[in-house]
């Protein structure tokens, strides 16, 4: 793999998984949260995005062939996640999203997957990780992921700052235009997985 090769790669997977998408949605379900707690929280969606990413990078292909699981249906399940986040949003409930367990639970779903890792994510590192050929050529594809998700981790802890610069009233807004975003995003996921599942 050549350097160039290398941040074209990085590149792709930098922008597959939406950082402006990501932050809305972050600083939508955190903004109850403290200072703290938001820069906790991004470090934990990072690692799981980061982990989450090794392991479909490594054997994504495997996982979906053995339990029988295809992109398609994986649309399905988790546009039916991000409606549930969507309906939170602009209903103007409580953006914790009142999940049952640890307050950082949210890290893992939605945030990590499907938010950060969604369905175009996952067939890109499926596929790609399907084409890899040799022990270098893993290791530089996953540096090159691995700095693209360390970027979107910086962008997230970095928030705060994003936060002040909007204010309150403008993060009011974001959150409710970003619960509209996701409803549509989260129906027209579901539409296209039961259209190939139905018609292919």
């Amino acid at each position: 793999m050549t350097v160039t090769d290398f941040f074209a790669l990085f590149v792709k997977f930098f922008f597959l998984m939406t950082p402006p998408f990501v932050i809305s949605v972050f600083l939508a379900v955190a903004q109850n949260y403290s200072p703290q707690e938001k820069a906790s929280l991004a470090l934990r969606i990072t690692v799981a995005t980061l982990l989450v990413s090794t392991v479909l990078l490594l054997c994504g292909g495997y996982i979906f062939s053995v339990f029988g699981i295809t992109i398609n249906a994986f649309r399905i399940g988790t546009g039916a996640i991000l409606f549930l986040t969507s309906v939170s949003l602009v209903r103007g409930e409580d953006s914790s999203l009142k999940v049952k367990g640890s307050l950082h639970s949210i890290a893992v779903v939605p945030m990590a997957i499907p938010i950060t890792v969604g369905p175009a994510t996952v067939g890109a590192l499926v596929v790609y990780g399907g084409e890899i050929n040799g022990f270098v050529e893993w290791i530089a594809s996953f540096c090159s992921i691995a700095l693209a998700i360390l970027c979107i981790g910086f962008l997230l802890w970095s928030s705060a700052y994003i936060e002040k610069a909007i204010g309150k009233n403008g993060l009011v807004v974001m959150s409710k235009l970003t619960g509209l975003i996701l409803a549509a995003l989260s129906s027209q996921m579901i539409f296209d997985g039961a259209k190939a599942l139905l018609f292919s």
